[in-house]
């Protein structure tokens, strides 16, 4: 999936940082979000953290870990991978949030309200109370916690064989970072699970390619504030993030098949791409003079594309067009017309982020219920219409919120440079107005709107003008 992101690296107290906090809090307040909860709900999750309904399954003896960005504390998802006669079995811990919600309680309300966490820069706005979300349903290290927990048994080539989830007690035994574990496999000096997430995750991305599966290669910003300076860069993602994101694609796909074999359940869901939108990038892709043989299917073109040359930036960029439209459904006994998920190539649901996302909750008890042979929860069957709802309503608030977000800090790194010039690579046009687009310049890792004089040259190198950078608007604006 595409997504543009705006990870802090680094932080330093000064006039900028301050711009930064100052400006997160004017779009929270645009947008009517708060990182805040009400005491009472805040009170209703520090009890029920305090007294969480346990599993009888006892699975401290899996040797989990976790994976996840520098400093994140809400820990959704703890792995362990081991060799089978077969191929392998994959043990994928997600945190467990029926031992801390009750339906119906304060926190279901404000959860079921506010859909998603919504990340921006060093700021978030919660799902979830920290008491539950960073504290006792997170798997933080060395602490047993009530779990999800996850068994998909793959063959040599990683295709599944079987999966199943049940209710367990686990142990997380480190709290790893990407950076990390990728120094580590990069020395030869890892854990040896992560020689066989490796082994699983290259075996899985064949697959994908194999299925027409697609992951755009669209690199994110990390942002270094010092003082009254700020810094962006582009990063693209490690090998191990990689491998780690088809461990959760493998266990979506796993439970998007209990669910339609089970005649019950929420799916995530993304239509084929229409005809006409290919033909458009296929002339995008003229344009830009990137090679498109004309045998080539649109998923194994994006396989082609090398984020690092411009070009082929702003031809994965143009492909995120092609990534509209996705959704949830729920169902009840008749699947729905539309289940795949055409960039996954499969049927898909999102069930491996409860701490940050509301529609995992009502998946995995949909799976829970119906690999224990039992009836799926009336609470669950009363919202499978109603939080696809919730999630469309959360989306465009996280939109919005993640777009506000990447043009304050965008406008923040250029403020001091209005009136400069600037090299860039033209990276989308406007079908209407040929004169408008959005250009990148990979000095500042920045993607902003430009007008020029004439029509603008998608693909091409140009000379740009910085006329505005407003922090305070969230606006930068270049003329050619």
């Amino acid at each position: 999936m595409a997504k543009r992101v705006v990870r802090v690296h680094s932080v330093a107290d000064g006039v900028a940082a301050a711009t930064l906090r100052e400006g997160i809090a004017a779009l929270q307040a645009e947008l009517g979000v708060t990182p805040a909860f009400p005491a009472e709900i805040d009170a209703a999750a520090e009890a029920a953290a305090a007294s969480p309904r346990l599993p009888e399954l006892d699975r401290t003896d899996v040797p989990l870990v976790t994976i996840d960005p520098e400093g994140a504390m809400d820990l959704d998802q703890a792995l362990h991978i081991e060799r089978s006669d077969a191929g392998f079995v994959v043990h994928y811990a997600i945190a467990d949030l029926a031992a801390f919600i009750t339906p119906g309680d304060p926190v279901d309300v404000e959860a079921n309200q506010r859909g998603e966490t919504l990340y921006g820069a060093d700021d978030k706005v919660p799902l979830h109370p920290k008491a539950i979300s960073e504290a006792a349903g997170s798997l933080l290290p060395d602490a047993v916690r009530p779990a999800l927990l996850w068994t998909i048994e793959l063959d040599a080539r990683g295709n599944q064989t079987a999966g199943k989830v049940e209710r367990a007690l686990v142990k997380s035994r480190a709290q790893l970072t990407y950076d990390g574990v990728q120094g580590d496999i990069d020395t030869g000096s890892a854990d040896p699970v992560f020689g066989l997430l490796q082994e699983v995750g290259e075996l899985r991305l064949a697959l994908e390619a194999e299925r027409g599966g697609v992951t755009l290669p669209i690199p994110e910003q990390e942002i270094d504030i010092d003082g009254d300076t700020w810094r962006l860069e582009f990063r693209a993602q490690a090998p191990v993030e990689q491998w780690n994101a088809q461990i959760s694609l493998l266990t979506g796909m796993a439970a998007a098949r209990i669910m339609l074999d089970g005649g019950v359940g929420l799916l995530r869901t993304l239509p084929d791409p229409d005809p006409r939108d290919v033909a458009r990038l296929r002339r995008t892709a003229q344009a830009l003079k990137v090679d498109w043989p004309a045998g080539l299917a649109y998923p194994a073109f994006i396989r082609t594309l090398d984020p690092t040359k411009p070009s082929h930036a702003a031809m994965a960029n143009a492909c995120t067009r092609l990534l509209r439209g996705a959704g949830y459904v729920g169902f009840n006994g008749t699947p729905p017309k539309q289940a795949r998920h055409s960039a996954i190539a499969a049927e898909y649901a999102h069930v491996t982020a409860p701490l940050r996302r509301l529609v995992d909750r009502y998946a995995l008890e949909c799976c829970v219920a119906l690999c224990a042979g039992e009836p799926v929860p009336d609470w669950v069957l009363e919202k499978l219409a109603v939080v696809p709802e919730a999630m469309r309503d959360s989306g465009r608030r996280a939109s919005a919120y993640e777009r506000g977000v990447v043009d304050l800090v965008e406008a923040g790194v250029l403020a001091p440079h209005v009136g400069e010039s600037f090299t860039a690579v033209v990276v989308d046009v406007s079908p209407k107005e040929p004169t408008k687009g959005r250009v990148t310049v990979e000095s500042h890792a920045i993607e902003a709107d430009a007008t020029g004089t004439g029509t603008l040259p998608l693909g091409e190198e140009i000379t740009v003008k910085l006329v505005e950078a407003d922090p305070a608007k969230r606006r930068v604006t270049f003329t050619a």
